[in-house]
């Protein structure tokens, strides 16, 4: 196959993360928890035949830079899978993240049943069991506590649904109704990738599909190297800590060297018996983000983005934890703090590029119960930091989260709960010649009792100015009881909610930037 020309490239690579959008929004069309129809939190990614993710749709950074490691699970446990074949995986030790995260993995073929790649979305599912509704119990002390873990295993091939592995998955959750009707969405999801994969098949041929794939990828190491040349050769440290105990520390050393760089993590605390143990999946794709972040954000996103980035980190440790290591919190909560210990070390070598701290939390707000049996789940956003070209923006997510919120109607009509609140946390964001962001205000009334879980971060710990400028304002986290009594309740942990019970939740704002203008 020729050189690609700079027109046939561009119309390639958007052909590609063109398939990935369409299986987006297949799957959250057809599912039906409000988790993913509304909250769309699930993403989507198109592989070659060698496994190399070629393209991806914008959708949610943790699951993104993790998911070819669940690609790479399925293969290495049944080889290269039939055109048709479907796996499911969700072993956070097996290049998933955590439990309710459930990726389904499909290989491609043509018409004459040669491989052309593999198609993959990753979904959160609102329960997969575990001691408390939702699959993310503050309590957990070893990932068996925190619902049922898939290692990779054959859902669907050329003849059908497996119906034993679906009543199995479907039969561990509180809701195993939605459970069928969310992952039979994901299965459409990689249908409506198959056949457009098979499509492009059709009008290139499978070789030069397979060589365009490769040009697509080469491009973006081209401009992602291009962009490390002009970060200061050196190295640079940062750390920061989880609010557990007297804090669990996350460390990191950067070292820019040419065209490459390496990201250590030695000096983290070792892997904990609390589920805010992230496994190398998660920590690489926190890197991920940061490294493509302050490179060339704008380069086609798949593999070759990643080439010039090398990531270590201490084994049983907090950020590349093993069995049997809770990790619930993991993938929502640390994958945080890695980006802002990240920011902070790259801030060293371009101080004029780097943001303050972001909320530095993903506000994980779960409520359900067994009878009547309902799981709501829901990120919640906050303040951006502020940035050395503008302020922070208000009320959004941030980082390693990219998903919406749950609308108040939405929410009423599928749960028995009620929102009372939902506004700007004014004046929350950090002082600064650009200042942070807003957080927000969410306050939920419960109609039912139910039990209630926070896994929350910068309760105690405030978003970090930079360059002189303020810190953001701390998140809070209390419950209004019925009888009109206030408890302020921790950063993690699980407690009862009866019906009139109220819970609010103050998310944090960011840093602002720069010091601010006293004129």
């Amino acid at each position: 196959m020729a050189e690609l020309s700079a027109v046939e490239l561009e119309v390639l690579r958007h052909a590609l993360a063109g398939v990935a959008d369409e299986m987006g929004v297949a799957l959250r069309r057809s599912a039906y928890s409000p988790n993913i129809k509304e909250r769309v939190d699930c993403s989507a990614a198109v592989f070659d035949r060698n496994a190399q993710m070629v393209a991806q749709a914008e959708h949610i950074p943790v699951h993104l830079g993790s998911m070819p490691g669940s690609v790479e699970a399925a293969l290495e446990a049944f080889g290269e899978l039939a055109p048709g074949t479907q796996v499911c995986v969700n072993d956070p030790y097996m290049g998933g993240t955590h439990l309710p995260d459930l990726t389904i993995v499909r290989a491609v073929g043509d018409d004459d049943g040669q491989l052309l790649g593999y198609v993959a979305n990753r979904a959160h599912h609102a329960d997969v069991g575990g001691a408390a509704p939702g699959s993310m119990p503050a309590s957990a002390t070893e990932i068996a506590m925190e619902g049922v873990r898939i290692p990779p295993v054959v859902v669907a091939d050329s003849e059908g649904e497996r119906e034993d592995v679906l009543r199995l998955i479907a039969a561990n959750s509180r809701t195993p109704w939605e459970r069928r009707g969310d992952l039979r969405a994901q299965f459409a999801a990689n249908h409506v990738g198959a056949t457009r994969l098979r499509e492009l098949a059709d009008r290139l041929g499978r070789e030069q599909l397979h060589e365009a794939m490769q040009a697509v990828c080469n491009y973006s190491d081209r401009r992602v190297r291009t962009a490390v040349e002009d970060i200061p050769d050196g190295t640079y440290e940062h750390r920061d800590q989880l609010e557990i105990g007297d804090g669990v520390t996350i460390a990191a050393t950067v070292t820019v060297d040419g065209d490459e760089v390496h990201i250590d993590f030695a000096g983290s605390d070792d892997q904990i018996r609390v589920n805010l143990n992230a496994v190398y999946a998660v920590t690489l794709s926190s890197s991920m983000f940061v490294f493509r972040m302050l490179t060339d954000p704008d380069a086609p996103p798949n593999a070759g983005c990643y080439r010039s980035l090398r990531v270590t980190a201490p084994e049983r440790s907090v950020v590349n934890a093993a069995f049997p290591a809770p990790t619930a919190a993991g993938n929502v909560e640390t994958s945080q703090r890695i980006v802002d210990v990240l920011l902070g070390a790259f801030a060293q070598a371009l101080p004029d590029r780097v943001p303050a701290a972001s909320q530095g939390t993903m506000n994980n707000l779960l409520i359900g119960a067994a009878e009547p049996s309902f799981s709501y789940y829901e990120t919640l956003g906050g303040g951006e930091g502020g940035t050395p070209t503008r302020p922070g923006m208000s009320g959004v997510h941030t980082a390693m989260t990219n998903t919406q919120n749950t609308p108040a109607e939405a929410m009423e009509l599928d749960y028995p709960l009620r929102v009372w609140r939902y506004e700007l946390r004014r004046d929350s964001g950090g002082a600064g010649k650009h200042p942070g962001g807003d957080g927000l205000v969410r306050e939920i009334e419960a109609l039912t009792d139910c039990m209630l879980t926070l896994q929350t971060e910068r309760r105690e710990r405030a978003p970090w100015g930079l360059g002189g400028g303020g810190d953001g304002a701390p998140g809070r986290n209390l419950v209004i009881r019925a009888d009109g009594s206030t408890e302020q309740l921790g950063s993690k942990g699980t407690w009862e909610l009866r019906a009139g019970d109220r819970v609010r939740i103050e998310t944090p704002g960011g840093g602002g930037w720069g010091e601010a203008d006293r004129s």
